[in-house]
């Protein structure tokens, strides 16, 4: 199978061809022919970076099939650029074991949009009770190689110094939702000015950075990579810094809503707007992306939470927590990010693309666009504008924050090791 691309930017950079053979970028140059019967692509002078990916992704399936499967969720993260994402093991039954891991990696591999890398549960039953067999799904055929239980924190010291202890022996990755529960009990929303304005229970910020700071140093005994899920504190950010300066293997990530939005949202009482961790204050909105251009977040990540509308469409308190982000993460990232010149097209492919495959150990992805590597890739209009609307996603809810926003950037092109995947806003 051959694909010839036409006048693409590479990193936003001069224009060239690609031609593409059995998923391999073989040639870059001028006037690219390819072979006869070769498929085209005209770039038409946009951007080509590598496909992005995503380490934290919420499929639903199995179990939560009503609000997202992993098809619909495929094709969401294939039309917003995506070649891999990582499920999250929420699920029911929880992926805490080998057949389930490899049944979500399977479903995966059948819709074929993107490569679903299962994320496996840290306790058994997301109960923070019992350790789960880390080392049976890390060598199963789904490969684990990421452990979370997202949605709930590790909160035994005692189980997450296990846990990273086996992680250090199995190579892989422990990704902490970090919440000392024992602070947010009742909690709905970010504890300031707007929640004590509004008669909502607050939420600290203290709850987060507590744990990040226990974790650093568990990870720094353990000799573990640790890995922190959708960072929302600034101060988070100090402990990071100071975690990182020690030398301790600490990764984090950031969500597009918390590099955009604030608690000033939640006026309105609009449950679309309740997600864990909350949206906090513009100042700490400022400070994560101050920190995701220094690199001391070192990914954007979705956390592309979809929820049926009867879980959503209700009164706050009731609400479930979570937003759609697959197929706007770009555009938020150009709006807060490329926009004000935090981010150039090569940090964008950092951030979005590289430093996950390097996190998450996948060696075919995130790769430069050179020859001799994987085409997988994304191609991008940056001077494409579109309104956002719920209804028009590919994701199976429609719970998106950017309801009827305007935002910069479209994905016109993904390409999946030399296949097509996405096409101006279809699923090919």
């Amino acid at each position: 199978m051959s694909l010839v691309i036409r006048n693409a930017r590479p990193y936003g950079e001069e224009p060239v061809d690609l031609l593409v053979e059995d998923g391999v970028i073989t040639e870059i140059g001028a006037g690219l022919a390819g072979p006869e019967g070769a498929e085209v692509l005209d770039g038409a002078g946009q951007v080509l970076l590598p496909g992005f990916v995503d380490l934290h992704t919420h499929l639903r399936e199995p179990g939560g099939e009503e609000s997202e499967t992993i098809a619909t969720g495929s094709a969401a993260a294939a039309l917003g650029g995506y070649t891999a994402v990582f499920a999250m093991p929420n699920t029911d039954p929880v992926a805490d074991s080998e057949v389930v891991v490899e049944h979500v990696r399977r479903r995966g591999e059948e819709v074929g949009l993107v490569d679903v890398h299962p994320v496996g549960a840290v306790t058994v039953g997301l109960e923070g009770q019992k350790m789960a067999e880390l080392g049976t799904m890390a060598n199963s055929r789904a490969q684990v190689r990421m452990f979370s239980d997202d949605g709930r924190c590790v909160h035994d010291p005692v189980i997450m110094r296990r846990a990273l202890e086996y992680a250090s022996a199995l190579d892989v990755v422990i990704a902490q939702h970090a919440e000392d529960h024992r602070l947010t009990v009742g909690a709905q929303a970010h504890e300031g000015v707007v929640a004590s304005r509004l008669g909502l229970t607050g939420w600290p910020a203290t709850a987060e950075e507590t744990i990040v700071a226990r974790d650093c140093a568990l990870a720094r005994e353990a000799g573990a990579a640790l890995h922190i899920c959708h960072v929302s504190s600034a101060r988070t950010i100090d402990v990071l810094r100071l975690a990182k300066e020690q030398g301790v293997r600490v990764t984090a990530e950031v969500t597009p809503h918390h590099l955009l939005l604030t608690d000033a949202r939640l006026t309105s009482y609009d449950p679309v707007n309740k997600v864990n961790p909350p949206l906090r204050t513009a100042a700490d909105t400022e400070a994560m992306r101050t920190a995701l251009a220094e690199g001391l977040i070192d990914v954007v990540a979705t956390d592309h939470a979809p929820h049926a509308a009867q879980y959503k469409d209700t009164e706050w308190a009731a609400a479930r927590p979570g937003m759609l982000g697959l197929q706007t993460a770009l555009s938020v990232v150009v709006h807060t990010m490329v926009e004000p010149g935090l981010l150039d097209w090569r940090g964008v492919a950092r951030v979005m693309s590289e430093r996950p495959a390097e996190i998450g150990n996948l060696p075919d992805h995130g790769r430069p666009i050179a020859v001799g590597e994987p085409a997988n890739l994304t191609l991008v209009d940056p001077d494409g504008v579109w309104t956002v609307r719920g209804e028009n996603l590919a994701s199976k809810a429609s719970n998106t924050p950017y309801e009827g926003m305007r935002l910069p950037a479209t994905v016109t092109a993904t390409i999946l090791r030399g296949r097509i995947t996405a096409r101006n806003g279809e699923v090919a």
